[in-house]
């Protein structure tokens, strides 16, 4: 896989071992699809960098900065994943915050996964993970760097068959998959999980929220297994249509197909095969 890395804008630098990124997971990360040296969704990119960043405390790059180093990275790519990883940099040992920070900030492009054409037109299977995320309303929404929960989650299946797995959080609140947020449609309804206790406020979930009238609610496995359409939004995937959670059948609907059809039409092409 072709790799392009910039730290602090330049080229082939490493990441300090004291990095508090590394050390305690002190930073945010974005992934960006670039197609054809164009990100249609780069200003939410942006700016959830910045909100986030301001959340926790952390100096973000100019966007100008940061808009060079991402196509340079991104550089020989017609379907690029630019990953921008932020992190408070190098401090002192232990968790107190460093008196003079100086964030660094990291920017990464390989090829964009390529999907199979089947994951579109009739949808991907998934299953309900056992792993419950915990509550913590001063990170809830940010894509900050520990990915514990997620990695955990991922870990409880190996069957390449079933494509994503959804999270509750401890009350039984389905919150999100473990890469992508969800939506779903009940009664020409579209809805989609609060995420003021946990999750992440997905830049594709901010797009579709900004073209539908959706309702942000608190949803139960019950809820989301009556509805009459099921899909998952991410930068990289797309729309993505569900087909099954478990042993429960849906089909893709008239809101899922006229979202992939508005998707398109961003630039943001399906990356698929078959």
């Amino acid at each position: 896989m072709s790799e392009h890395s910039f730290v602090d804008g330049q080229p082939g630098l490493g990441v300090a071992t004291l990095d508090r990124g590394l050390l305690y997971g002190d930073g945010l990360f974005e992934t960006v699809l670039f197609v054809d040296g164009v990100a249609p969704l780069w200003s939410r990119h942006c700016t959830r960098l910045e909100a986030d960043a301001a959340r926790l405390g952390i100096c973000a790059p100019p966007r100008d900065q940061l808009a060079a180093t991402a196509q340079r990275a991104c550089a020989g790519l017609a379907r690029a994943a630019v990953r921008i990883t932020l992190t408070r940099g190098v401090g002192e040992r232990g968790y107190a915050l460093p008196q003079a920070p100086r964030s660094t900030w990291i920017v990464t492009a390989s090829a964009a996964p390529t999907l199979p054409a089947d994951w579109y037109r009739r949808g991907i299977p998934i299953r309900c993970c056992s792993l419950r995320l915990a509550a913590q309303p001063r990170l809830a929404g940010i894509k900050h760097l520990n990915r514990l929960e997620q990695v955990l989650a991922r870990a409880e299946w190996q069957d390449p068959a079933v494509a994503e797995g959804l999270l509750a959080d401890a009350a039984g609140n389905v919150i999100s998959a473990t890469a992508a947020n969800l939506f779903i449609v009940c009664n020409t309804q579209l809805l989609t999980p609060a995420l003021e206790e946990c999750g992440v406020a997905g830049v594709a979930r901010a797009e579709v929220m900004a073209r539908r009238d959706v309702k942000i609610v608190r949803l139960t496995w019950n809820e989301v297994m009556q509805a009459d359409e099921v899909f998952l939004t991410s930068s990289l995937r797309g729309i993505l249509p569900v087909s099954r959670i478990d042993a429960q059948a849906f089909t893709p609907g008239p809101v899922t197909r006229a979202l992939q059809d508005e998707w398109r039409g961003l630039g943001l092409l399906e990356p698929v095969h078959g």
